[in-house]
């Protein structure tokens, strides 16, 4: 199936994009100031300062892109950013007003391809040399919709759209075909958040049942099933083979986001939650995806390699649970950053995936008042490919 408007209208995919792989070069870490309150009732007042954290830390190997909705809001940034030891230098920020600041789910999704110069010389055409490491990146808008639960998501939407046009790189509105009842097909727009999917960058991509393919709770795209889902993501992320896990952790605001359960470390290589408590009310629904996932091949037919990430135990505030998940983890160029909880499996975790990353250092940052947003380190950062 091809999921576009016309043969004139051809897709990332037939154009040679793909989306690379969270651990390769970047160019930079886009990131939302956080403003809205409500995401942290009662906690507000810490969350810039772990975002100081999050920035000193992603900025030591790579730009920044911090959306701020005013220049008022880009002062107070600053000083928050200078007096947590930030390079400022290495800070560019973008004035564009947001609902929300889930960079993940709502920022710019990148795709790349070698550039069409670089193509020919692979295919013996002129100087070798010239055409070495020439690649070409675009955005791909997917409608961020506030995960189909809330209604305030119309300025975040808005981002990719401003990403494309300030770094001028070309934007592709991802669109599906859905039948109408007089049987005739209907365009409209696709979504998915980018903590919904986890790529290797090899074509390969992992999501949950939960989170796309439940027909109602939190329905993205009404009237699709999972046959025109996988095309839509084979057509606009270049991927070609989807494996699909069952749930997430309770508590996760997004029913179901990838990105609490499971992450790729490299090409064959994936981490994988696991709850050890069988009273916890998690063990079932990560143990069934510990099920699943021995049925995964990747894109060349091999078994990968996973390895089991444990949980913290239990987080809760004013009496909610919260998804707390060591999983929640982002693969920035100057280290791995990994989320916190004051428990004694952050001992645990930090040394699983300091085994597993040995190119860059893994370091902690304390997430016990962030993961009351209902989200960690990764839900809020989005990679610019180099």
């Amino acid at each position: 199936m091809v999921n576009r408007l016309s043969a004139n209208t051809p897709t990332p995919a037939e154009l040679g994009f793909s989306m690379p792989a969270e651990w390769e070069p970047h160019e930079a870490t886009w990131l939302g100031w956080p403003h809205n309150a409500s995401d942290w009732p009662g906690k507000f007042a810490a969350i810039p300062w772990v975002y100081g954290e999050m920035v000193r830390k992603i900025s030591a190997g790579e730009i920044v892109r911090l959306l701020v909705r005013h220049p008022t809001e880009e002062k107070l940034a600053r000083r928050i950013l200078q007096r947590t030891g930030c390079h400022l230098k290495k800070i560019q920020f973008v004035v564009h007003p947001t609902n929300r600041g889930w960079t993940r789910d709502s920022g710019p999704i990148f795709v790349k391809r070698p550039s069409p110069r670089s193509l020919s010389h692979r295919m013996g055409e002129g100087d070798q040399r010239s055409g070495e490491g020439k690649s070409e990146t675009a955005i791909v808008h997917f409608h961020f919709n506030g995960w189909a639960k809330y209604h305030n998501w119309r300025l975040d939407t808005k981002v990719p759209e401003t990403a494309a046009r300030i770094l001028r790189k070309k934007l592709f509105h991802a669109e599906c075909l859905v039948p109408t009842q007089n049987s005739k097909l209907k365009t409209r727009n696709f979504v998915i958040e980018g903590g919904g999917i986890e790529l290797n960058g090899r074509g390969t991509l992992l999501s949950t049942e939960q989170c796309y393919l439940d027909p109602k709770v939190q329905v993205r795209n009404p009237g699709l099933g999972k046959t025109e889902i996988e095309a839509a993501l084979k057509n606009y992320l270049g991927v070609k083979n989807i494996f699909w896990l069952a749930k997430g952790p309770v508590g996760d605001d997004t029913h179901g986001h990838i990105d609490d359960i499971c992450r790729f470390v490299n090409p064959k290589t994936l981490v994988l939650v696991r709850e050890n408590n069988s009273k916890d009310v998690n063990y079932r629904p990560l143990s069934e995806n510990w099920e699943r996932i021995r049925d995964l091949r990747l894109e060349n037919g091999a078994r990968p390699e996973v390895v089991a990430l444990p949980m913290p135990a239990p987080l809760y505030f004013d009496g909610v649970r919260l998804p707390a998940s060591y999983a929640n983890f982002y693969i920035a160029n100057a280290a791995v950053i990994v989320p916190t909880f004051n428990d004694p499996n952050d001992r645990v975790a930090l040394g699983i995936l300091g085994e597993l990353f040995k190119d860059r250092p893994v370091v902690g940052i304390h997430a016990v008042d962030l993961v009351w947003g209902f989200g960690s380190l990764h839900c809020l950062t989005q990679q610019q490919p180099a």
